[in-house]
């Protein structure tokens, strides 16, 4: 059965990669929660999707750039809505210690955001603190970088890889040819460009984004391994309605 990745956590309803989204991803039983990470220039693990500060905050700035104090200071919800005005960027560790206490036992893809900029060492500290604790949840990683997912494939040698890309066929030719790579999350074009091809390709296809009901419903009916939404809960409703 398609699984349901909530995109960022529920990043339809709450601004996106903050304690509100992954809460309500949890209320809404998405299968899985997707969030990026990036490293601070005091090595901090922090949960955001751009590199810069600039969109979802109420400051400017790269982040490898910044210390995690600086972050601290910054509202990311206020761009949402009024109603998250407090909510500030989360670092790694605190959205794992929200999904122990909301007792989550989905599966959290964190995606490595190095195709910008590398962050040296990256891979190690995100390992160092996935496996350091024997989670409710099981964990996996992907990334636009092969590099990356080569690095973190050396330190954790049994954990699922999934390759990031768009439409390019040389690079679902690439994931085909690396033995450690799990599955693949293209752009849902993609998807439509395979037609009913895609049900016979070698590994899981997981498309992004994935917030129109009819393209879920299409992403249901051909049984993909998953959908990345940034609404989990209508998307969770219609797989539910789709079983009977």
């Amino acid at each position: 059965m398609t699984v349901v990745m909530a995109h960022r956590g529920s990043s339809g309803t709450r601004p996106e990669n903050t304690l509100p989204a992954f809460s309500e991803a949890v209320r809404a039983k998405a299968d899985g929660i997707e969030l990026d990470v990036h490293l601070t220039k005091d090595r901090k693990l922090v949960v955001m999707h751009d590199e810069a500060v600039d969109r979802t905050t109420d400051g400017k700035g790269l982040i490898r750039e910044m210390t995690l104090a600086d972050i601290k200071t910054l509202h990311t919800g206020r761009w949402f809505s009024d109603e998250f005005s407090a909510a500030k960027v989360p670092t790694l560790k605190e959205v794992l210690a929200l999904l122990v206490e909301k007792n989550f036992r989905g599966f959290l893809n964190i995606e490595l955001k190095t195709d910008k900029y590398e962050y040296p060492g990256i891979e190690k500290d995100v390992s160092d603190l996935l496996t350091s604790h024997q989670w409710p949840f099981t964990h996996w990683y992907s990334s636009f970088n092969m590099n990356s997912l080569e690095r973190i494939h050396q330190l954790e040698p049994t954990t699922q890889l999934d390759y990031i890309m768009g439409t390019a066929e040389s690079k679902a030719k690439r994931a085909l040819e690396c033995s450690f790579i799990e599955g693949i999350h293209p752009k849902i074009d993609w998807v439509k460009e395979q037609g009913a091809a895609v049900q016979q390709y070698p590994k899981a296809v997981r498309p992004w984004t994935i917030n129109d009901e009819a393209e879920m419903q299409a992403c249901f009916s051909q049984n993909l391994a998953g959908i990345i939404t940034d609404f989990p809960e209508q998307a969770m409703s219609l797989k539910r309605r789709m079983k009977k």
